[in-house]
C-alpha cells in the first residue's frame, strides 16, 4: 500500500520526520514522485494547501495520484479502494496527531521552493 507525499519537505525540516513516525505501524510506502518543485503536474503549487505555504505554514499532502479519472465525471465511488483509502486515513490521523502533540511548532527554516516563484 503507498501514498504520494507532497511539501513535506519543502517548508520544515521537522515534517519528514513526522511522516516516518506516523507511518511507523502502517509501513505503507511514502512515495515522493510528485513531491520534485520541477513536477510537470506542479502538484504542489496547485491544491489548496499550497494557500498556507505560500505564507510559510509547513505543509504535508496526502494525495492518491493522477489516474485517467481525475477530476473527471468518471472517477466514481465503485473505483475506490476502501481498504487502502482507510489506511490513508489512518496516516492522516496519526499525521495530525503527531503535530499536535509535539512540544513544540514545527520548524519554519527552509524558504518557499525557487519554482514557487514562476507561478
Amino acid at each position: 500500500m503507498y501514498v504520494y507525499l507532497v511539501g513535506e519537505d519543502k517548508l520544515s525540516s521537522d515534517l519528514p520526520g513526522v511522516s516516518v513516525l506516523a507511518n511507523k505501524n502502517l509501513k505503507m510506502v511514502l512515495d515522493g514522485r510528485y513531491n520534485d518543485p520541477l513536477d510537470k503536474s506542479r502538484i504542489y503549487f496547485r491544491s489548496d494547501h499550497y494557500n498556507f505555504a505560500k505564507h510559510g505554514v509547513p505543509i504535508l499532502f496526502y494525495f492518491d495520484g493522477i489516474h485517467r479519472d481525475y477530476h473527471r465525471p468518471t472517477d466514481t465511488v465503485d473505483k475506490i479502494e476502501f481498504e487502502l483509502m482507510a489506511k490513508r486515513a489512518q496516516l492522516v490521523f496519526l499525521t495530525a496527531w503527531e503535530i499536535a502533540n509535539r512540544n513544540e511548532m514545527l520548524k519554519r527554516d527552509k524558504p518557499l521552493p525557487a519554482a514557487a516563484l514562476t507561478r
